[in-house]
């Protein structure tokens, strides 16, 4: 009897939001987006699986997620809140904040998918509409608004960010949202120790799922870096052959920097669940034949990338292979790793189309396409489907959350005799594996177009690369000076990882909203200076101006893309 292996690769990843200011100490969070996503979707993501033991998959877990995570547990255990906006929902006397925080209260409060998550709440939106009207009479108009309002507007923010399935086993949240308006502080208080609890007991629940064997948690370099893109500018033209490439020829260091990386994030894995991962997602699904190579010297048993990467090394190799995505591969130069690819196909129906679906639709049309799969493939063919994206931005465009869609989901494909839901780590360690079919070439690439065009390649991309590579060679002629003590060179490390982050270089580029791009421009450059202030040196001039032509000061932001080929 054939039989199909489905592997889902839930990526959880939020860049660095942290800014670390120009000194050593830790300031304030400029971007919630960590907090917000664990209370709704990271929650949520774990309870279907709890809800469903039968289903398996990989949980990739990116090391600089994992860190702010513990860091949120930390203010939850302290009360001495860093991110503004849980500041503000745990004042008591809102009727005292200041005109910034009442702007940032404004400006934020209201930043979410309205069409799930503002309009089915009466009281909710009614607090939009009084400020649409205000703001229509003038900017000033707004400062008639009381601290019951804020205090209204700042709790129903953080109830809208709850997951479903905590809506449902939460009786406090259900009451809450029962109430409607007029929270007082000791409701607010409530609510945030409910959301501590969350937060706190999150790595734990995804370790529980682990350790019972239902969930193989993989990782990522430590901070997201594009490691390709360290390693060698010149891999971009591999698959985009004129793209423009930095001033700078290449990254210095860069080998030593991708190994750090993978130290690093191994490291971290084994710190919070036990043992260093079987298997990696690369930043991005970013991969070329070189980053390849430092993963499997570096023990790394898988890897996965995006199906755009398959095609265009098939083509260059001259290879026709109609199933080339449901079967893994090898490279001889990488021996020891195994590579997987995604369906683009049917993860961009989860990431894009189904959520305009009825949840139980769109379960079964899935399920239909693996069976034609199934069905296509030749009697001695095993195929294994990847299906592989954001683990947290498609849901809030689903009704629920998702919460039916993914109920019925999990709930067809446990029942279903032919359709095996498991890992890659389990796939590799079966007594009959799937046997790899070797892979002549990798041309470098990405899970966004197959290339690696969204991080380099215009202006304002190269120009951030620039400058970063200008930084690096500032901290290595002070390294080598010798006059940092340890501590000193650790606190530059750390802070030179976070500028190496992909997620800076995504957001550079018109083709993104302005307030988003402002947020990480700024945000980019201030740690760069602080980089430059850690190695005791006074920051370039030109970090105080945007990279992006027409950025301001950030004065907001926005959400990652939903699924990795939204442009």
């Amino acid at each position: 009897m054939k039989q199909l292996d489905l592997v889902f690769l839930w990526h959880m990843h939020q860049p660095d939001y942290r800014d670390h200011g120009g000194g050593a100490g830790e300031g304030d969070i400029m971007l919630p987006w960590v907090y917000l996503h664990a209370m709704k979707d990271y929650v949520d993501m774990a309870a279907h699986l709890e809800r469903h033991p039968q289903i398996r998959c990989v949980v990739n877990l990116v090391p600089v997620l994992l860190d702010q995570i513990d860091d949120y547990a930390r203010q939850f255990a302290s009360g001495n809140f860093r991110d503004p906006l849980l500041r503000m929902l745990a004042t008591p006397d809102l009727n005292a904040i200041s005109d910034s925080e009442r702007r940032l209260l404004l400006g934020t409060c209201f930043r979410s998918n309205h069409v799930t998550m503002l309009a089915p709440f009466p009281h909710y939106q009614r607090l939009h509409d009084l400020y649409q009207m205000l703001t229509a009479q003038g900017e000033n108009a707004c400062r008639y608004l009381s601290g019951d309002y804020f205090s209204d507007l700042v709790t129903w923010y953080h109830l809208a960010w709850t997951g479903e399935t905590e809506r449902r086993r939460n009786p406090q949240i259900a009451s809450l949202m029962s109430q409607g308006e007029g929270y007082l502080y000791d409701d607010r208080r409530q609510l945030l120790a409910g959301i501590g609890e969350l937060i706190s007991g999150l790595i734990p629940r995804w370790k529980a799922l682990a350790d019972r064997g239902q969930v193989e948690l993989s990782s990522t370099p430590q901070t997201h870096p594009l490691a390709p893109l360290l390693l060698d500018f010149r891999v971009a033209r591999e698959s985009v052959p004129d793209a423009p490439l930095p001033f700078t020829a290449a990254y210095p260091g860069g080998r030593t920097r991708v190994q750090a990386h993978i130290d690093a994030a191994k490291a971290s894995h084994a710190r919070n669940f036990g043992a260093p991962p079987v298997g990696m997602w690369p930043a991005e699904g970013a991969v070329s034949e070189e980053f390849v190579q430092h993963l499997a010297a570096a023990d790394c048993r898988w890897i996965a990338s995006g199906e755009g990467v398959l095609r265009n090394s098939l083509e260059a190799s001259g290879i026709i292979d109609p199933h080339a995505a449901y079967h893994p591969w090898r490279l001889e130069q990488a021996p020891g790793l195994t590579l997987f690819f995604r369906d683009e196909r049917l993860s961009d129906l989860i990431g894009f189309d189904y959520a305009k679906w009825h949840g139980r639709d769109a379960a079964q049309h899935l399920v239909r396409q693996l069976e034609a799969i199934l069905e296509a493939a030749k009697p001695d063919e095993h195929p294994v489907v990847s299906i592989i994206l954001d683990g947290e931005n498609a849901w809030e465009h689903f009704p629920y959350n998702g919460y039916y869609f993914f109920d019925d989901l999990y709930g067809l494909l446990a029942a279903h005799p032919d359709i095996r839901t498991t890992t890659y780590a389990e796939l590799l360690a079966h007594p009959e594996p799937p046997k790899p079919a070797v892979l002549p070439r990798l041309t470098a690439g990405s899970w966004v177009y197959g290339t690696l065009s969204t991080w380099i390649g215009d202006d304002a991309k190269n120009r951030g690369w620039d400058l970063l590579c200008e930084a690096k060679q500032s901290c290595d002629r002070v390294l080598a000076s010798g006059r940092l003590t340890a501590t000193q060179v650790a606190e530059a490390e750390a802070q030179l990882a976070i500028c190496e982050s992909s997620d800076w270089f995504w957001w550079f580029g018109d083709y993104n909203p302005a307030a988003a791009v402002a947020s990480f421009d700024s945000l980019y450059r201030r740690n760069l200076e602080r980089l430059y202030r850690l190695l005791q040196l006074e920051p370039p001039a030109n970090l105080a101006h945007p990279i992006c032509a027409g950025s301001e000061t950030a004065s907001g932001g926005s959400m990652r893309r939903v699924t990795a080929s939204q442009s």
